[in-house]
């Protein structure tokens, strides 16, 4: 089995993914309230909800949100607002900070991820081999 090498690009791809996903759950409700028509019509202003997100979306969701841990929050909320497909020019006048500059700490905060990433995968044993091997084992007995 080849081992999957981070890179920057894939990085912000999961990102993208986990604000998707994050966008495709269902709002939070009220407990015992509960409108049994259909939403038909979609209010003005409001988009149609996206279809809810798989499972597998779900648990990288998860996995891309520790991620955002590693990070500064400054750099945290520059990744996330990217990963949200904000254009730079939003973003920096949000920020405060230069496209360039956005840039260089948006790529500089992914770099920080990809090594992270490899260096914990490096460590950390392939926990599917191993138990599909446990697997193997409990068969044989």
């Amino acid at each position: 089995m080849a081992e999957q090498r981070w890179t920057p690009m894939l990085v912000a791809e999961r990102l993208a993914e986990a604000a998707d996903a994050l966008d495709r759950l269902p709002d939070e409700r009220v407990r015992g309230l509960y409108d049994l028509w259909p939403k038909l019509i979609v209010a003005p202003g409001r988009r149609a909800r996206p279809a809810a997100a798989a499972p597998e979306a779900i648990d990288r969701m998860d996995e891309a949100l520790g991620w955002l841990m590693w990070l500064e929050p400054e750099e945290r909320q520059l990744v996330w607002l990217r990963a949200e497909g904000l254009p730079w020019k939003w973003i920096t006048r949000r920020l405060g900070i230069g496209r360039t500059t956005a840039w260089q700490r948006w790529n500089t905060a992914l770099l920080k991820i990809v090594v992270r990433l490899d260096t914990v995968e490096q460590i950390r044993p392939d926990i599917k081999a191993l138990n599909n091997l446990a697997d193997s084992v409990l068969e044989r007995g």
